[in-house]
This record gives structure tokens, C-alpha cells and sequence, in this order.
């Protein structure tokens, strides 16, 4: 079961409703008193907190992406447990309608604004209008008196795909040179990653703040380890087994490494709690990692089939996981947060250690 389920199962018992608050604050390094008020504030201040999603320069793949989520469904999370002012993909009303809305919400200001997309700021920002305005000036108006922000997929948190041309592209912590840093939140991956988002919003609530974050203002609980530590296909990396031929089917679940994976540098939970209510991910449908959750992606790791440069044991015949983890600069990091919880919950399955670079 997605272990997000939990956060909004309409008959979830008070013991594993609890169960799951306690081992959340645990996973976020909260103490045992937080518990009753994490309990209360999806309760009742999970109610209707109000969120303003916009879209910048992007595919809208990442509302695709939150759209399609099975375990909450969008209708629970829009519907139940959030306020979705706008966005332009999902609300019904338009034209002059939906910005009076847009309006009104930022009047009041302590809302919770998304970003999806990136910036572009090339040409005075011309490359992006909506509704006449340019982006980059609905964006800096916005977050002014927004509460939070939080950029979704890999656009608009550092540029992504967009960034490689020629509009100026960027993402929203450097659009705004650091000086909203205290109050961004960083949910990469291209498309973003729903349980993600669900995860983000429910530890904001609880605690009316962001929670502890990379440098690269990505949650710790969530991008805190490396894909390649975790991989279905590590053992053969170990092994210097590495995939040079699609056609050879003594090759098949050989390391992707030489086809361009960039799991050994990126960092997500993809290889631990999969993607679309745990069907799959990339690597295991056969797809070397893009590297998506890193603000290399997309034009610091093109071409994405070819194999990066800088991890010299790659083409080592023989290998052990000790060198492995030295090259890499560090030992395996494994899952934390939102994924941990519902293993704990559900399976009872043994806890995993917490890792990355915290900030």
C-alpha cells in the first residue's frame, strides 16, 4: 500500500492513524511530543489550507502527474483536505472569474504557493504570459505573501529541459537569488513525484514550516539518499557487469551505467518506493536514470544514454561495494520519511537509517 493511503484513508483506525503520526515525526527527527499535535493538525488544520498552483514555462506534466495519483487521489487531496484556489489546469471557471479568485486569495496572503515550471527571465521575461501578465512578474507578486513555496518537478526547481535553450530559464531559488531560500521547498524529479507533494503539505501543517532540507532545498527525508545505493541493478555494478549491448539477453538487468544512468549521482527515493502507486520506475522498466532530482538535469548530464564522466571505477572489472561507496563519498544511504512510515505501518518491515547532506 502507498504509505501516503494513510494520511487520508476515510477508515483508518485511531491506532494506526497514531502509528502513523508517531513513526512520520520520527522519520522528520521530531520528538515524541510532537505526536499529538501532528494528530491534531490533520484533524482539523488539514481542513482547508489554501494553495495557488501557476504553471510557467513547462509541459504541465507535473499536474499530470499529481492528477493521476491513485493513493490519495486528487479528488480526496483537492477536494478534503486543501483549498486549491487556482490553477489553470483544474479549476472550472476562467477568464476574468478565475483571477478575481486568484485576487482575492493573495489579498489575504499566508497561502501556500506552487510553482510548476520555470522561469524564463530572458528578453524582460516575454517568453511567458498568462492572462496577459508576464510570469515573471506573477511569480515575484505571489510569493511575496505566500507562506511557503513550493516548486514542483525539475523545471521550475532549477531550471530543467527549459534552462538548455535560449529563454533564460531558471528555476524559483534563482530567480529570486536566495532571498525567499527560508521559506522555498524543492520537489524535483521530471515529472514530480506526487507522494512527494502529499508528504511536503502534511509536515508543513504540522509544523508550520519547512522541513530540514538539502543545500539544494530539496527535503532531506525524501532526497536524502543516493538511487545508486538502492539500486535493483547494484549488484551488478559490484560486479563490473555493465550493459553495453540492449540485444543480448545474458546482459539483461546488467548496471545501465555505460548507457548513461546517472543513479550514482543523483538523489531520490525512486529505487525504494516506485513510482505510479508502486508499479514501477525507471530503472526497473529498463531506463537508465535521467538524473532528474538534480539540478544537473537536463543540460549538465546530456546526452542522457551516454556514460558520465566522473566516477572512474566504472569500467573496473572487479570492483567490491567498500571501493564502490569510497568513490562515491560515502557509505549506502537508504529511505527515510513519508516511504518509511508506511513500511513501518503496514508490513512492519525493519527500519531504514536516514542520510544525506542536511541543512
Amino acid at each position: 500500500m502507498n504509505p501516503l493511503d494513510f494520511i487520508l484513508k476515510k477508515d483508518l483506525s485511531r491506532r494506526d492513524f497514531l502509528k502513523y503520526c508517531a513513526v512520520t515525526a520520527a522519520a522528520f527527527g521530531l520528538a515524541d511530543s510532537v505526536v499529538p499535535r501532528m494528530a491534531s493538525a490533520l484533524e482539523s488544520a488539514l481542513s482547508k489550507p489554501p494553495v495557488i498552483w501557476i504553471e510557467g514555462s513547462d509541459c504541465a506534466g507535473c499536474s499530470e502527474s499529481f492528477l493521476a495519483n491513485l493513493n490519495p487521489g486528487p479528488a480526496e487531496i483537492i477536494l478534503d483536505k486543501i483549498s486549491l484556489r487556482y490553477h489553470e489546469t483544474v479549476m472550472n471557471a476562467s477568464g476574468s472569474l478565475a483571477e478575481s479568485v486568484l485576487d482575492e486569495t493573495y489579498a489575504k496572503g499566508k497561502y501556500v504557493l506552487v510553482v510548476e515550471g520555470a522561469i524564463p527571465t530572458a528578453q524582460d521575461g516575454r517568453f511567458c504570459t498568462v492572462a496577459g501578465n508576464k510570469f515573471t512578474d506573477i511569480t515575484t507578486k505571489l510569493a511575496g505573501k505566500a507562506a511557503a513555496i513550493v516548486a514542483v518537478g525539475a523545471c521550475a526547481t532549477y531550471g530543467g529541459i527549459p534552462a538548455a535553450g535560449p529563454t533564460g530559464a531558471v528555476g524559483v531559488s534563482k530567480f529570486f537569488n536566495g532571498r525567499m531560500d527560508d521559506k522555498i521547498i524543492n520537489l524535483p524529479t521530471c515529472p514530480l513525484k506526487p507522494d512527494h507533494f502529499v508528504a511536503t503539505l502534511l509536515y508543513y501543517l504540522t509544523e508550520h514550516k519547512v522541513p530540514p532540507r538539502d543545500r539544494y532545498l530539496r527535503p532531506t527525508a525524501l532526497y536524502g539518499m543516493l538511487l545508486h545505493d538502492n539500486c535493483p541493478r547494484r549488484a551488478h555494478y559490484d560486479a563490473g557487469q555493465f550493459l553495453s549491448d540492449w540485444n543480448d539477453p545474458g546482459q539483461k538487468d546488467w548496471c545501465l551505467f555505460q548507457k548513461g544512468c546517472k543513479g550514482p549521482f543523483t538523489y531520490t527515493d525512486c529505487s525504494l518506493h516506485y513510482w505510479n502507486d508502486g508499479a514501477n520506475f525507471c530503472i526497473a522498466a529498463g531506463s537508465p536514470c535521467a538524473g532528474c532530482a538534480q539540478p544537473e538535469f537536463y543540460a549538465g548530464f546530456t546526452p542522457l544514454y551516454a556514460e558520465q564522466a566522473g566516477l572512474p571505477v566504472a569500467n573496473t572489472a572487479e570492483m567490491n561495494a567498500d571501493t564502490v561507496g569510497y568513490v562515491l563519498g560515502g557509505a549506502a544511504v537508504v529511505a527515510v520519511g513519508a516511504h518509511a512510515v508506511g513500511r513501518a505501518v503496514s508490513s512492519g518491515k525493519k527500519d531504514n537509517g536516514e542520510g544525506g547532506d542536511g541543512k
